[in-house]
């Protein structure tokens, strides 16, 4: 029984279109997400997340590859023909983050100390792996228009993303768009938000090493008042960067870590500070690390203290393209109405899949995953993160219309 004739048609143009998900499958798929749930994995560490993914796509007669890096795969539906359709790819990231995981009464909660699925990696892997199954079965009844290529990546939420390893490996020889998808705690279930453009920013990392020679807190004019050295770097460089470039290029810096001294009567020798550089424009995301060295310097000139900086390129902004972005919008409006579809702003995160789009056109979703009517928002990278599942059913189902659906292209 192919999985087309379980499925039953309950939302405005699905009748219409093959690929829907029938219900024996949606249960796996959240059964699926639920054990990535429980099992997370960091980056180029994802092991167990690969090899359960490659084992569900050859049960279903696909032949997955895995990644030379040894984790992520890429796996083909029809055959790329050089002549033929141009691919489409569907990019999911598979890694967990390193924080613990907070829910208490959640049968699925990490069981792996100080790791969690807070950033719903878990269900981009599992809407990818569901469309995937559900479009292998049209090609199999000849009704996948182009080939599909699917993308299971690693390492997202390592700087600079392990896009590049996907990108190095050829996986987008072939391919004319590509898209994905990234959940929404403040979009519902059953919506996604789109935009054209910069729907993310560049996120770069900061570190800076501050030294001096130190000395006694009863002689600060006798050394390099280092602790005061660092306060200014903290609250004047990000004042200064901001006024160095246009202000609607939301160029910010942002600490995260101060480390300095070890007792209260001692100025330290040495302090450390770290954090992150945005920015919502991609030419001045490019001209950064100038402006932010020279902010640095000066300041830590001006309190007699010697800066070392370690700049970590990370990721230019996700800019969707147009038809990428019309593709998806159309593909939802299909499943589930056009009022399924709202418009979104752009993010401050940061998101690797803009590596993808600097070789081809593509775009990327915001996937409702809140309940509707819910008020408490369980944000990304948050301990007690976590999404109504309905949310699964609602990728997959815009990733096959997006495969079915004539894109112009």
């Amino acid at each position: 029984m192919s999985l087309e004739s379980e499925a039953e048609a309950d939302a405005p143009g699905e009748a219409a279109l093959p690929g829907t998900l029938p219900e024996a499958l949606r249960a796996e798929l959240v059964a699926f997400r639920r054990d990535l749930h429980m099992h997370p994995e960091l980056g180029n560490q994802e092991f167990r997340t690969t090899a359960a993914i490659k084992a569900r796509l050859e049960k279903a007669g696909l032949a997955p590859r895995v990644l030379a890096v040894g984790t992520g795969l890429v796996c083909d539906i029809g055959d790329p023909q050089d002549d033929g359709p141009a691919v489409l790819a569907l990019r999911a990231d598979i890694d967990a983050l390193p924080i613990p995981d907070a829910k208490t009464e959640c049968p699925y909660r990490s069981t792996v100390p100080d790791r969690a699925h807070a950033c719903g990696h878990d269900v981009h892997t599992t809407v990818v792996l569901g469309a995937g199954l559900v479009l292998a079965d049209l090609h199999r009844r000849g009704l996948l228009p182009r080939p599909v290529r699917l993308i299971f990546q690693p390492a997202e939420e390592v700087l600079p993303g392990g896009a590049a390893d996907v990108i190095e490996c050829g996986a987008l020889e072939g391919v004319g768009r590509i898209i994905a998808v990234h959940c929404d705690p403040r979009v519902d279930a059953g919506r996604i938000g789109l935009r054209q453009g910069a729907i993310t920013s560049a996120c770069d990392r900061l570190e800076i090493a501050l030294d001096g020679p130190g000395g006694h807190t009863a002689r600060p004019h006798l050394t390099t008042d280092l602790v005061t050295a660092v306060a200014r770097v903290v609250t004047d460089v990000p004042a200064i960067v901001a006024r160095r470039v246009d202000t609607r290029a939301g160029l910010a810096v942002t600490w995260g870590r101060i480390e300095s001294g070890h007792a209260p009567n001692v100025i330290p020798q040495h302090a450390e500070l770290s954090g992150t550089v945005r920015c919502l424009d991609l030419g001045t995301w490019r001209t950064a690390p100038d402006v932010v060295h020279a902010a640095v310097d000066e300041v830590a000139n001006l309190y007699g203290a010697k800066s070392e900086i370690n700049y970590v390129r990370g990721v230019p902004p996700v800019v969707n393209h147009p038809d990428a972005t019309e593709l998806l919008r159309d593909a939802m409006t299909v499943r589930r109405g056009a009022d399924s579809v709202e418009g979104t702003e752009q993010s401050l995160g940061g998101e690797d899949f803009s590596w993808y789009l600097e070789h081809v056109p593509g775009a990327m979703a915001r996937l409702g995953v809140r309940t509707p009517g819910e008020r408490v928002v369980r944000d990304l990278h948050q301990g007690d993160f976590d999404v109504d599942e309905h949310a699964i059913t609602v990728g997959v189902e815009l990733f096959t219309a997006a495969a079915l659906v004539d894109g112009g292209w």
